[in-house]
């Protein structure tokens, strides 16, 4: 009897080891996924800023937008503009891959519902470049 019970806590043992290294592998998972999140979301903000101090340079500069200072300006700041939005577009894209990964080891670990997983981790639209007009 005794040899049995020695069993059984090693069974379980093994089976509360193999639960914790799932859920360390799904913690990951979702750990990677939220931070490519972040850097998306960093370099949002850093867009924004931009784009106020463009649109703060255009209201303060209307006499002289046609100038070929400004146009100069303008072209300068649209092209760091752009530059900022292709890192962001591409950080989606990495979000994207990360959030793929979590779902297939959600999936290989027998989880089927994935709905809250959609819910919490969404992933923002690309975003379109500026133009210089």
């Amino acid at each position: 009897m005794l040899k049995v019970d020695k069993e059984k806590d090693a069974e379980n043992i093994l089976r509360e080891e193999m639960l914790q290294e799932r859920a360390a592998v799904l913690g990951r998972a979702g750990e990677k996924l939220n931070i490519a999140l972040e850097k998306m979301t960093m370099i949002e903000h850093r867009i924004e800023d931009q784009l106020q101090h463009f649109s703060y340079l255009q209201k303060k500069c209307r006499d002289a937008r046609n100038s070929g200072e400004f146009v100069s300006l303008r072209r300068k700041i649209v092209q760091e503009i752009n530059g900022e939005i292709g890192q962001y577009n591409h950080a989606r894209e990495y979000a994207k891959l990360r959030y793929y990964y979590l779902i297939v080891t959600r999936e290989a670990m027998g989880m089927r519902r994935h709905h809250w997983v959609e819910e919490i981790y969404k992933i923002p639209p690309r975003k379109k470049y500026l133009r210089d007009v």
